[in-house]
This record gives structure tokens, C-alpha cells and sequence, in this order.
């Protein structure tokens, strides 16, 4: 295993992420090498102690550890595949943005290359990079995660997942729906009290208290998509769409946005025509699974 404070990091791209993962590393005491397409970027680093090289192919050296934080997959296999570029016996960390086809296609290519490969996601804005609060998800062959964890340690919370490729990319995304989805609801209440005059802040901490209890929710809720059995314990999903039906016809009757319960609401008398209506509401699951209309 990389000893925890010495470990060669490369960062590859310097955006307002790829510049708080060097510095992190910076801090951790790690001999870092950046790279950029536009070099000024790490005139920051580099004075913090950073070593700035002109290309891609001299910032990658064996036994390396190489952060990469690109755009896209397609800028990673552009930049990573010019001829003066040599990945055997590098450790490659990809934290580029992308979608879970791309994590298992970009393994295979630089494993073919003689590269170890990981693939990861940040769930973290820059300015938490360095903290616990920064959650730094990794999946890919577990020897190639144990031999550089202490080194990822300094960027925040390191979670592995699995060896599939794959697997951060998907949690990333289940990340995000899941912060959307608690946003959007926030915003739809908000709407719907603004109309009576009741501010955002007044309504935060209630919707705040509602979230918290919903979220409590989840380990049982779970329990019942794992075995395939949804009992009523609660209430039917009956139950819970002509709730719906009361939070679209408030809406409508103040001039709020409708679309978002009506969604939800569509799903769910599906369900409901499918034979589901008397079953829990972790029964919409099999909506969820399955393609819309596009």
C-alpha cells in the first residue's frame, strides 16, 4: 500500500474542481504534477508547490497516481490517447462526469493500455473538497482501491462501491435524483404557501422536519422493494393518489404549477389500473424501472 503522504498525485484538469483536488493533495503533503490546457490555471497551485509540466505525457509516470477531472469521457480519451501518452503502470482515477456505459467502455480502454483504472464521482461542491463532508465515490477492482485509499483520503469521505465500473456513476446519478427530487418538492410547497404569504424561510424548517421524517422511511421502505411485497402498513397507494389529487386541485385553485404532482399522479393511476392500488406506495418501483414515453 501507498504510503499515505508520499504518493506522486497528477491532476489532470484544472477547473474550479481539478484545482480544489490538487489542492487538497497540495495540502496532504503529496508530490502533486498538474496539467491544463490553458497553463495559467495552475499558476496558483505551483506556487503553493505544485509542479506544472506542458504536456499530458510528462505529467503521467509510472507508479503514479492520476486524478482525472475532464469535461467529459470524450475529452478523457482524447487527451489520454495522444501518441506521446503512456499509461502503463499508472493508477488512473477518473472523477470526469459521465454516464455508466462510458465508466465500463474507458476501463476497458485503459486497461488495454497497461492502466489500473478506477472510476469515481465527487458528491461535493469545491469548497468542501478536503473535508469529511466531500464524499468521494470510487468503484473498480478492490486492489487497485486498497493500494491508493489513504492516498484519496485526502480529498474527504472515500466510499467504494464495488468492482463494477459502473457503480459510482449510477450512484451519482441516484445522488442527484435524490436532490432534485427534495428541491422540487421544497419549491412546489413554497409556491403553494408564498400564495397565502408565508415566506421561504418561515416554510424551511417545517419542510426541513418533513424531509427528515420521509427519510426515515426509506430503510423499511427498502425492505419491502428487496423481498417484492408491498403490504399496506401505512396506507394504499389508493390512498396516497387521491392525496395527489388534493395537491394537484390546490394548486390549480391558487394558480401554482401543476406539472410535478400531475406526473407523479399519472404514474401512479397506473399502478393503481395495474392491480396495485391496494398495495404501498414502494410498489411505484416497478414504474420507476421501467422506460417511459419518449
Amino acid at each position: 500500500m501507498d504510503d499515505e503522504t508520499t504518493t506522486p498525485v497528477t491532476v489532470i484538469g484544472l477547473g474550479l474542481m481539478g484545482q480544489a483536488l490538487a489542492g487538497a493533495f497540495l495540502k496532504a503533503g503529496h508530490p502533486t504534477t498538474v496539467w491544463n490546457r490553458t497553463a495559467g490555471k495552475a499558476d496558483r497551485l505551483v506556487a503553493g508547490g505544485a509542479r506544472s509540466v506542458p504536456t499530458v505525457g510528462e505529467a503521467i509516470g509510472p507508479g503514479h497516481l492520476t486524478v482525472i477531472c475532464l469535461t467529459d469521457y470524450r475529452a478523457v480519451h482524447e487527451v489520454l490517447g495522444a501518441s506521446d501518452v503512456e499509461l502503463s503502470g499508472t493508477t488512473l482515477i477518473n472523477l470526469s462526469s459521465g454516464d455508466s456505459g462510458q465508466a465500463r467502455e474507458t476501463a476497458r480502454w485503459a486497461q488495454a493500455r497497461g492502466a489500473r483504472y478506477l472510476d469515481g464521482a465527487v458528491m461535493a461542491i469545491p469548497s468542501a473538497i478536503g473535508t469529511p463532508d466531500a464524499v468521494i465515490l470510487q468503484s473498480g477492482a478492490r486492489p487497485d482501491f486498497d493500494a491508493h485509499e489513504p492516498a484519496l483520503g485526502a480529498l474527504g469521505t472515500v466510499t467504494y462501491l464495488g468492482a463494477d465500473h459502473g457503480l459510482a456513476s449510477l450512484y451519482d446519478a441516484a445522488g442527484l435524483t435524490m436532490m432534485w427530487s427534495v428541491l422540487n418538492a421544497w419549491l412546489q410547497g413554497t409556491a403553494l404557501l408564498r400564495t397565502a404569504g408565508v415566506d421561504a424561510g418561515t416554510y424551511a424548517p417545517f419542510a426541513r422536519h418533513i424531509a427528515a421524517g420521509v427519510a426515515d422511511w426509506l430503510p423499511g421502505y427498502a425492505e419491502q422493494i428487496d423481498r417484492g411485497s408491498f403490504p399496506a402498513e401505512v396506507s394504499t397507494l389508493e390512498t396516497d393518489a387521491r392525496a395527489m389529487a388534493h395537491l394537484i386541485e390546490e394548486s390549480e385553485a391558487v394558480g401554482v404549477n401543476a406539472e410535478l404532482p400531475r406526473l407523479i399522479k399519472a404514474m401512479a393511476d397506473r399502478a393503481i389500473a395495474a392491480g396495485h392500488g391496494k398495495e404501498q406506495y414502494p410498489v411505484l418501483i416497478e414504474e420507476f424501472g421501467r422506460p417511459g414515453a419518449r
